[in-house]
């Protein structure tokens, strides 16, 4: 019992480390971090679910905090928030796959639901189509590139940084 109680401390407090990181990394690039035409530097952290299921969690809030924080309105702040939890769940599930697969749902799940979000949510005239394109070409920088650099500094420390099958 007491080691399952130990194991929730720490799922708890990466997931809450993973929110925080997200949070602060988001709005310090608020200017570049929301809008048709985004890089959201703090989206490179939707690769954590390969080394641990709490950055599934932790990206939730941290993407749900940094939308309520950030201005955003409310179909923005649930559906937003829902694309980064969809993102996680399937990047965990690819965890034991290549490396080069793990930025893919998130980058996905952003194309697919946040220029429904821009158009209808923000009423901005750009045609959905060039939005995809938009928030994909972050997307891609974000999770593809920054995420991929990401991993692979952390390979490197992965027993040491995360605690394996917490959950």
């Amino acid at each position: 019992m007491k080691v399952f109680k130990h194991i929730n401390v720490h799922f708890m407090a990466q997931a809450a480390m993973i929110a925080a990181i997200y949070v602060v990394v988001t709005l310090l690039g608020a200017s570049f971090s929301y809008g048709e035409v985004q890089v959201r530097l703090s989206e490179a952290l939707t690769i954590l679910p390969v080394f641990t299921p709490a950055a599934i969690p932790g990206l939730f809030i941290g993407c749900l905090l940094s939308n309520i924080l950030g201005g955003c309105i409310l179909p923005d702040i649930i559906f937003g928030s829902l694309a980064t939890l969809i993102g996680a769940v399937f990047t965990w599930t690819l965890r034991n796959k290549s490396k080069y697969l793990a930025p893919l749902p998130p980058i996905i799940a952003n194309v697919l639901i946040v220029p429904f979000i821009l158009k209808y949510g923000y009423m901005l005239p750009l045609p959905i189509p060039f939005m995809m394109l938009t928030v994909g070409i972050g997307e891609v920088i974000s999770c593809g590139v920054l995420g991929l650099i990401l991993h692979t500094a952390l390979s490197r420390y992965k027993g040491l940084l995360f605690i394996k099958n917490a959950r």
